[in-house]
Formats: C-alpha cells, sequence, structure tokens
C-alpha cells in the first residue's frame, strides 16, 4: 500500500467517522480526490469491513433523527433515502425506527400546533390547510384522514 492510499484511506476514515455516510457520498468524495475505480471500490470496502462505513446504521439513523428532530413523515424520509442510494433491507430497517404509537401522536401534535398558527374561520378550507401541511411533512393521507376525522 503506497503513502498516498494510506492517506487516502486516513482521510476517507475520518470523513466517515465525523458523520454517518452513504457509498454514494464516499464514491463522491474519492472522485473530488481523484480516486476512482478499483482503488475507491478497495477503500470501500476496507471503511465497510472496519466498520467506518454501514449504510443500514446510516439509514436507521437518519430515519430516527429526522422522524424526532425535524418531525418528518415516512414518506419524506424514505424519498430521502432513495436519493442517497438507500434501498430494500436497509430502507425496511430505517421505517422499523419509528413507532407506530410515536408516529401517530407526533402527527397530532404537528397539527394541534399548525392549527394554532392558522386564523381559518371556515372549517373545510382549515382541514384542507391542515392536510396540505401534513402531506408537505411526509405523513400518508389516510393517516391524515384518520387522524382529522378522529378530532371531530
Amino acid at each position: 500500500m503506497t503513502d498516498q492510499t494510506k492517506e487516502i484511506l486516513r482521510r476517507a476514515a475520518s470523513f466517515c467517522a465525523y458523520q454517518e455516510r452513504t457509498q454514494r457520498e464516499v464514491r463522491e468524495r474519492l472522485n473530488e480526490w481523484d480516486v476512482y475505480g478499483d482503488e475507491a471500490e478497495e477503500i470501500i470496502a476496507w471503511l465497510i469491513e472496519n466498520n467506518y462505513l454501514n449504510e443500514e446504521r446510516f439509514a436507521k439513523t437518519f430515519a430516527g433523527s429526522k422522524f424526532r428532530v425535524k418531525r418528518w413523515g415516512k414518506q419524506k424520509i424514505k424519498q430521502h433515502l432513495k436519493q442517497r442510494g438507500i434501498t430494500g433491507y436497509n430502507l425496511d430497517q430505517a421505517m422499523k425506527e419509528i413507532e407506530t404509537d410515536d408516529y401517530r401522536q407526533t402527527l397530532i401534535d404537528l397539527l394541534e400546533k399548525k392549527r394554532r398558527t392558522l386564523k381559518e374561520e371556515n372549517p373545510l378550507v382549515l382541514k384542507q390547510k391542515l392536510i396540505r401541511y401534513a402531506i408537505g411533512k411526509g405523513y400518508e393521507s389516510d393517516l391524515i384522514w384518520s387522524v382529522l376525522g378522529a378530532e371531530e
């Protein structure tokens, strides 16, 4: 292993240790460092073997934090994970990070908070605005209807 390869490994490990990353993000960074092809794949394999890079861990962390901190719905979380190249098993594992009861309660809390900010008299228009808001946050329309229907 050349000194240059060791330096790139060190930089890549540091890049992954700072924050959870996907293979796509690491590949893009390696491209910026002019590392391509087999050399890039060997570095990624080394990062995976040494547990610097783990897409399941990334997906779980991403889903959990976007739900808890930004209060995103599953649709929006899935969309963002897919944009980062996370699919299949890792995507399913990420969705399991979100408890059904917490998910529903978070939607209820979000809608109550949003309702307090709206100055709408017409109940139909108010409901429409709440639905649009929740869909924008990534919640499923059937769950939104169920929550809003339960309030009436």
